[in-house]
């Protein structure tokens, strides 16, 4: 009996340890969801879910039109498809309709993300080495296809966005005059339309919360989501329910695609501030960058405003602030670029905090008068989806009487895509936006344009862009020539002479290959290259009368010396008489003779020497390109001018 009490009284206390531990396992796994559940999310105030889910019982969930307060918009019978509805499911969301006032903490979703509720078994502790390193490999490979899975579809990573905070706030970089400016107290109320389609949910909800968190409310007016007939289901009834729960922010959709012209153009139509200010779905404002929008314009009425455009890396999301001065140019091929260090004129001690004469600026952010964009045409409804619509705005808001500036004591970040998601139903279509810039408003100015861009003068043989509506716009509002537009605002844009047997892509006889310069190595210049012929007009290039070799859309590079190797370099804008960038083309022979050291340029291709000089050659020529030699009858010294397009073909 003895003995067995003792057996008996063992296995008691065996019993008890085994419970022992057995609770101890189930808390420490509760504590460790929980832990890993909130993880990342400690920091940073509540937000949306980071990838919202959306369940449809029937196509009636779909609303074509949130904002049923608004009889203006007229709805169509093209809706969009229900299939892409189904991509993510909503498993409940909090209602505010019925109540009083909203719950504070507003648009709280409680979500399950898809394979979230699947059994799983708990991993048990690492007793070997490589099965902790296995399986933190499939953890950071499964993380990467992710990241590569968002990248292609956004053309961001949004895996890292879901991560960051909607009310993130960015480093202070204006300058510290602008911190102490007063602004007035009676500037007038702005509308900020956003249009998008297919966005992200972290990229556009942190876009609006980023205008909230910053506008003043006594001088912002509303936020004016236009979703352009997106497909993505995050963006119907989810986000419909959460817009309901913001203050100030309504939506409206379009039942047909548009584009950035037409859905900023709705936007407008129905927006009731007085200042309108279209913004990009990926932006990041920073504190203090409304008010000095809405008082230039304020001010003057006709003139349209820009803030300082800072970036957001589209890989990791860091913000870089622009470096003062900066402003928006584009080139004869129409694609606009932000230009920055260049020379002030007024360098005065406020040239630091004083706002910028600039001859175009960006679809980013724009602020503009909502009378003025009425009254001086909105956007031109020719347009198609996407593309050069900024450009076309900026040369007529100049021609009709406006003016536009950049302010450096307002700055907002957008994000920069490593590629568009779109995937447009016409690859030519930016040429045909480009085809109707240059036939309204580029008068004998666009055939400058045409050489530079042989797709669009091939379109434009074989069709004509139908502008008669807008050269009635241009003739009742009184609008100047393109001349006038190059002289008085904008004469820093180089005037190609293009003349004939000097301009074209310049061939060489010798590789039947042309000069080429890739963009990739930037706008301050380079070593130049034998490449393939494009055919495209990017390899044009202009010898005029002061002996220049002008390369590019822009014409703002200069064929150099730099030793023995040909280079691009900035132009200089007074040519001294022995300058290194001056030549000579010898029609006889076909060389081009550099002027300061009477030699001629020679192609030399990739992993072949030269041939035409007994003496050494440096090691840079085994990697080809363009170089100075003496003078022979080589056929690598031969060059003509191929003009793609003729002189009278436009």
């Amino acid at each position: 009996m003895r003995l067995w009490g003792r057996a008996t009284s063992a296995r008691r206390r065996m019993l008890c340890l085994w419970l022992l531990l057995l609770g101890f396992a189930l808390v420490t796994l509760a504590l460790s969801d929980l832990f890993n559940r909130d993880k990342g999310h400690s920091h940073q105030n509540p937000g949306p879910p980071r990838r919202p889910l959306q369940r449809f019982s029937s196509p009636q969930d779909l609303e074509v039109i949130v904002d049923s307060r608004d009889p203006a918009l007229e709805l169509g019978v093209d809706l969009a498809p229900l299939k892409s509805l189904q991509e993510d499911q909503l498993l409940f969301v909090p209602s505010t309709q019925g109540t009083k006032s909203p719950p504070q903490k507003k648009g709280s979703y409680k979500v399950l993300l898809p394979g979230a509720n699947k059994e799983t078994a708990a991993p048990a502790p690492p007793t070997h080495g490589e099965m902790g390193k296995a399986v933190q490999l499939h953890l950071e490979g499964s993380e990467r296809d992710t990241e590569l899975a968002a990248v292609q579809k956004y053309g961001f990573n949004e895996v890292v966005s879901e991560k960051i905070s909607l009310h993130r706030r960015l480093p202070e970089a204006r300058h510290s005059e602008c911190l102490g400016e007063q602004y007035s107290e009676s500037l007038p109320k702005a509308s900020v339309v956003i249009c998008f389609h297919d966005e992200a949910w972290s990229t556009l909800l942190r876009t609006v919360h980023s205008v909230l968190d910053t506008a003043p409310k006594q001088y912002l007016q509303e936020v004016l989501l236009v979703d352009d007939l997106s497909q993505h289901g995050h963006l119907k009834s989810v986000l419909s329910e959460y817009v309901s729960h913001l203050n100030g922010v309504r939506l409206i959709r379009s039942t047909k695609r548009l584009g950035v012209g037409g859905c900023r153009a709705l936007g407008a139509g129905r927006a009731a501030g007085e200042i309108l200010v279209f913004m990009d779905s990926h932006c990041e404002c920073q504190k203090g960058w409304l008010e000095p929008l809405l008082e230039r314009v304020a001010q003057d009425r006709t003139r349209v405003v820009s803030p300082v455009m800072d970036v957001i890396d589209w890989q990791t999301f860091q913000y870089n602030a622009t470096q003062w001065p900066v402003r928006g140019v584009f080139d004869w091929r129409l694609d606009f670029y932000w230009e920055s260090n260049f020379p002030l004129q007024d360098k005065g001690p406020d040239s630091a905090v004083q706002p910028l004469r600039t001859p175009a600026l960006g679809g980013g952010v724009v602020a503009i008068d909502r009378h003025f964009f009425q009254s001086v045409g909105a956007y031109d409804p020719g347009m198609l989806l996407w593309g050069a619509e900024q450009i076309e705005l900026s040369i007529r808001v100049w021609s009709c009487g406006g003016s536009m500036e950049v302010l450096p004591c307002s700055r907002v970040a957008h994000l920069h895509h490593h590629h568009l998601p779109y995937r447009f139903p016409d690859q030519d279509l930016l040429q045909r936006n480009k085809i109707r810039i240059a036939d309204t408003w580029m008068d004998a100015y666009r055939k400058i344009f045409y050489r530079r861009d042989t797709l669009a003068h091939f379109i434009r043989q074989s069709e004509s862009p139908n502008i008669t509506e807008r050269l009635r716009l241009k003739r009742s509002l009184g609008c100047r020539n393109f001349h006038w537009y190059l002289t008085t605002v904008y004469p820093q844009l180089y005037i190609p002479q293009d003349r004939p047997a000097l301009s074209g892509e310049l061939y060489n006889v010798g590789t039947g290959s042309c000069a080429d310069y890739p963009r990739l190595q930037g706008p301050q210049g380079g070593p130049m290259n034998i490449a393939p012929c494009s055919g495209t007009g990017s390899q044009h290039c202009d010898l005029n009368s002061d002996g220049e070799v002008r390369w590019g859309p822009m014409g703002a590079l200069c064929l150099d010396a730099k030793g023995e190797r040909a280079v691009l370099s900035p132009c200089l804008t007074q040519i001294p008489t022995t300058s290194r960038t001056q030549w000579k083309f010898v029609k006889l022979s076909g060389q081009l003779v550099h002027q300061q050291s009477q030699l001629c340029l020679e192609a030399v291709k990739d992993g072949n020497l030269s041939q035409s000089s007994p003496r050494e050659v440096s090691t840079h020529s085994s990697t080809g390109g363009l170089f100075l030699r003496p003078c022979i009858r080589h056929p690598r010294q031969q060059w003509h001018f191929e003009q793609l397009v003729a002189p009278k073909g436009t």
